[in-house]
C-alpha cells in the first residue's frame, strides 16, 4: 500500500467475522445467530470476552437480548449477554447524562444482578465477573473495598490474566473515578510484574498513561492544547515502560498473529510507542497491525484517520 494513502480500518469487530455475522442478526432481531456464536467459542475466554462486550453494545439498543432469554429463560450464554447488555445500557446512560451526573441506580443494581444471575449460571466464566467489576463504577461511591476484592478474586480464579478484567480494576482505581493516579499506577505495575513472557498485560501500563492523560485532560476542561503531549509521553519514564511492555510481551510471543481481542491492547501500546518516539518498536507495532485499528487511544489525542496515517508515513513499516 502506497505510504500516502494509507486507510486504518476501524471494524468494530476487529476483524471477527463470525463475530459481524451475529451483530447482523441482531439487527433483524434473530437470536439464533448470538447463540450459537457463543456456543462455538466455548471457553476460549479471551474471544468470548470479546465476542459478548461487542454483542452487548449491539443489544443494548434492541430486545433481541430480551427474546432469546424468553425463548431459553436457563441458558448460561444467554445470561451472560444479558449482564453484559445491562451494564451497557447502564454506561450509555451514564454517558448521556455527562460527567458526574449520577445516574438511576436501580439500573445499577438491574445490572448488578444480572450480573450475579449470570455468574450463578455459568459458573466457570470470568466474563460475568469483568461486568460486575465494570458496572461498580457507576456508584457515586462505589462499592465496598471487601465486595470489590471478593469480586476480583472470583475473576482472578477463573482467568488471572485477563487483560479486560484487570482493565476494569484499573479503571475503578484511577482517578477518574474511585481511586488515584499512584494506585492505578500500583495496581497496573504489579500486574505487569506477575505476568508471563508474552501475555499483554504490562500493557496495562500504557492504558494507565491514557487514563493519566485524561483526567489532565478533563481538569483543563477538554483543552487538549493545556496539556502537552510531548511531557506526557516522551520522558524517561513512559519511554523506558514502552521498552518493557514491548519485550515481555511481543518480543515474548509464541505467535505472531493478533486476535481480535487483543487489538485494542496492541493499539494502546502502538500509540505509546508512536508519542515516545521510538520508531522501531512503532514500525514493528504498525506492522504487526496491519490495516486494523481502534479508535481508542487515539481518539483521545487527536483524529484517529489523520494520527495513524501520519505515524505510517513517518516510520514507513514495509508491507
Amino acid at each position: 500500500m502506497a505510504r500516502d494513502r494509507f486507510t486504518p480500518d476501524f471494524d468494530p469487530d476487529c476483524g471477527d467475522a463470525p463475530l459481524t455475522s451475529a451483530r447482523q442478526d441482531i439487527v433483524i432481531g434473530r437470536w439464533q445467530g448470538l447463540r450459537d456464536l457463543l456456543r462455538i467459542t466455548g471457553p476460549d475466554w479471551l474471544s468470548r470476552g470479546h465476542r459478548v462486550r461487542t454483542l452487548a453494545q449491539a443489544c443494548a439498543s434492541s430486545s433481541t437480548m430480551e427474546s432469546w432469554l424468553a425463548a431459553e429463560p436457563n441458558s448460561g450464554d444467554a445470561l451472560v449477554l444479558r449482564a453484559a447488555t445491562e451494564t451497557a445500557r447502564a454506561f450509555n446512560l451514564a454517558i448521556a447524562a455527562g460527567r458526574g451526573v449520577p445516574i438511576d441506580q436501580q439500573r445499577i443494581d438491574t445490572a448488578v444482578l444480572a450480573c450475579l444471575r449470570a455468574a450463578e449460571a455459568y459458573v466457570d466464566d470470568p466474563t460475568p465477573w469483568i461486568s460486575l467489576i465494570s458496572v461498580a463504577r457507576l456508584y457515586p461511591k462505589g462499592v465496598r473495598r471487601q465486595e470489590l476484592a471478593r469480586w476480583w478474586d472470583e475473576l482472578h480464579r477463573r482467568d488471572p490474566f485477563s487483560v479486560e478484567g484487570h482493565l476494569q480494576v484499573l479503571h475503578y482505581y484511577s482517578a477518574r473515578w474511585h481511586g488515584t493516579h499512584g494506585l492505578m499506577y500500583d495496581f497496573a505495575r504489579d500486574a505487569a510484574g506477575v505476568a508471563p513472557p508474552g501475555c499483554p498485560l504490562p500493557v496495562l501500563v500504557q492504558y494507565a498513561r491514557v487514563e493519566e492523560y485524561r483526567y489532565a485532560l478533563d481538569a483543563a476542561h477538554g483543552q487538549s492544547g493545556a496539556v502537552r503531549l510531548g511531557q506526557h509521553w516522551d520522558h524517561d519514564g513512559a519511554i523506558a515502560d514502552v521498552r518493557r511492555t514491548f519485550q515481555r510481551w511481543i518480543v515474548g510471543r509464541t505467535a505472531g498473529t493478533v486476535a481480535p481481542g487483543e487489538l485494542r491492547d496492541l493499539h494502546y501500546l502502538t500509540h505509546a510507542a508512536c508519542l515516545a518516539g521510538l520508531p522501531d518498536i512503532a514500525a514493528a507495532l504498525l506492522r504487526m497491525a496491519g490495516r486494523r485499528a481502534t479508535r481508542t487511544p487515539w481518539s483521545y489525542t487527536g483524529d484517529p484517520v489523520r494520527q495513524l496515517a501520519k505515524w505510517h508515513k513517518e516510520f514507513s513499516p514495509p508491507g
